[in-house]
C-alpha cells in the first residue's frame, strides 16, 4: 500500500477579518424597480440564471450571465437589469470588513469576475444558502468559513488585493462629493470648490472623505482622471495635450508626470504598449 504525505507549512497569508452580514437569493421580476442605490458594505453578486447588465454611475457591465460574479465596493451606486425574457437570478452576499482593489489602482472599484467554468464557486454559494435556510447547529461558523474560502479563491484567481475597511455609513456630504467628482472630474476642481458645494471646512472634507473612501478628495479626483486618460489612450488617437485637457489636468507636463508616477511609463509609451496587446 502506498501513500503520500503533505506537510502544512503554516506560512499562509494573514487571517481575513471579514464577517458575513447576510445572504439573499433574488429574482429580478418584472415589477422590480431598477434604480441606482448603494450600501455601506461590500456586496458579492453571483449570477445563477438569466442574462442582463450591471449599471454603475461611471461604468456598465453590458453582458452578465450564469457564472459571473460582480464585486461592488461600499458606497458605490449600482443596479442590475435583466434582458427581456431572461430574468436574472442571483445570490447576494453582504460582507463587512473588506473591500478589493485591482492592481495599479489605489481606490475601490467594481470588479467583474468570470467564474462560468468554475463549479466550485457555485457550490460555495449553494452550501451557504443551504446553511442559512436550515439554520442547523454550527450554521454561522460554517458560513463564515465558506465565505473565507470564497474570498481567498477570488483573491487568488482575480489578482485583486484585499483591503480592510469599516462599513461606516457614508455621510450625505461625502456622498455628494463623490457624486460630484464622478460626474465632473474633467472640470477644474479644488477643495474650495467642494467647500462651496457642501458648506464644510477643508479639513473636515478631507478627513471625512478619506475615512469613507480611503483617499482624500484630491487623490480620488486624480485617480478618476488617470483612469479616464487610460481609456482615451487605448480607444482614441487624441493627442496627449488633448487628453490632458479632456481629463481635467492643468497642463500636459503635469499630466505626464502624474501618469508616469502611477503607471511607471509615459502616456505615449502606455498607448504603444496597449496597441501591441490588441
Amino acid at each position: 500500500m502506498g501513500h503520500r504525505h503533505y506537510s502544512i507549512s503554516n506560512t499562509d497569508s494573514q487571517s481575513l477579518n471579514i464577517k458575513l452580514l447576510s445572504l439573499t437569493l433574488s429574482n429580478d421580476d418584472a415589477d422590480w424597480a431598477s434604480i441606482l442605490h448603494s450600501h455601506p458594505f461590500t456586496e458579492l453578486f453571483y449570477i445563477i440564471e438569466g442574462e442582463g447588465k450591471f449599471v454603475f454611475r461611471d461604468e456598465t457591465f453590458s453582458s452578465v450571465q450564469r457564472g459571473d460574479l460582480i464585486i461592488i465596493p461600499p458606497h458605490t451606486e449600482h443596479t442590475e437589469q435583466s434582458l427581456p425574457g431572461k430574468p436574472l437570478k442571483y445570490y447576494v452576499l453582504a460582507i463587512h470588513g473588506i473591500a478589493f482593489q485591482l492592481e495599479n489602482k489605489q481606490y475601490f472599484t467594481q470588479i467583474f469576475c468570470d467564474f462560468r467554468s468554475n463549479s466550485f464557486i457555485k457550490a460555495l454559494f449553494e452550501q451557504m444558502h443551504y446553511e442559512v435556510r436550515n439554520h442547523d447547529y454550527g450554521t454561522d461558523t460554517i458560513c463564515q468559513k465558506l465565505l473565507e474560502v470564497l474570498v481567498l479563491n477570488i483573491i487568488r484567481s482575480q489578482k485583486v488585493h484585499p483591503v480592510p475597511v469599516t462599513s461606516t455609513k457614508m455621510t450625505k456630504e461625502c456622498a455628494k462629493i463623490k457624486e460630484y467628482l464622478d460626474a465632473n472630474y474633467a472640470k477644474r476642481i479644488t477643495l474650495d470648490t467642494l467647500t462651496d458645494l457642501t458648506h464644510m471646512n477643508k479639513y473636515y472634507i478631507s478627513h471625512s472623505f478619506a475615512k469613507c473612501t480611503g483617499l482624500s478628495p484630491i487623490q480620488y479626483l486624480n485617480e478618476l482622471r488617470l483612469e479616464a486618460a487610460c481609456r482615451l489612450l487605448q480607444k482614441t488617437d487624441f493627442s496627449i495635450a488633448d487628453i490632458a485637457s479632456a481629463t481635467g489636468f492643468s497642463s500636459q507636463s503635469y499630466f505626464t508626470q502624474a501618469f508616469h508616477k502611477k503607471h511607471g511609463m509615459t502616456p505615449i509609451k502606455y498607448r504603444q504598449e496597449s496597441e501591441k496587446s490588441t
